[in-house]
């Protein structure tokens, strides 16, 4: 089932802010409040929408260096591959991991205390790793991040 215009709307309200009333997201998106209702219970049953959360400051949690780490791992199979992400998942230094196709296996996202802790991280969490044959770290100065997705035009047209 495709996502309309209306579903479009309320989805880029919610991202926009979803700590606003039902009756406010009706308002914002021109319908009835019941229809609206309805609506946003659709979405989360068709997994459009799969939570809310709160955003956090890295800065006030104590993590003032993010970094990318581009990693390779050996040998290539299923089990070292979900073994790998499920380590660099668990750790509490790490924000995301991707897993990637081409000259890398992995993209982790870390945020730490201080260049410090980078390098400790990565002397204390990866290099003792048998299964990481490489990896190559970048430090983020600065990180924007698009708040609100919205869905493909479906002419395929670009904005």
């Amino acid at each position: 089932m495709a996502v309309d215009d209306i579903d479009s709307a309320i989805v880029r309200e919610l991202q926009r802010n979803a700590r606003q009333t039902n009756r406010e997201l009706a308002r914002a998106v021109g319908v009835a409040p019941s229809t609206c209702l309805e609506r946003v219970r659709l979405l989360r049953d068709r997994g459009v929408i799969t939570g809310y959360h709160a955003d956090v400051s890295l800065t006030a949690l104590g993590r003032e260096v993010q970094a990318l780490l581009n990693v390779q791992v050996r040998p290539l199979n299923r089990e070292v591959i979900e073994g790998f992400k499920s380590y660099a998942s668990g750790l509490p230094e790490v924000l995301s991991v991707f897993v990637l196709a081409g000259g890398d296996d992995f993209l982790v996202h870390v945020a730490v205390p201080s260049v410090e802790g980078l390098h400790a991280f990565l002397m204390d969490r990866f290099s003792a790793r048998r299964e990481i044959v490489g990896f190559r770290s970048s430090v983020i100065y600065q990180h924007h991040r698009n708040r609100v997705i919205d869905p493909p035009d479906p002419a395929g047209s670009a904005r």
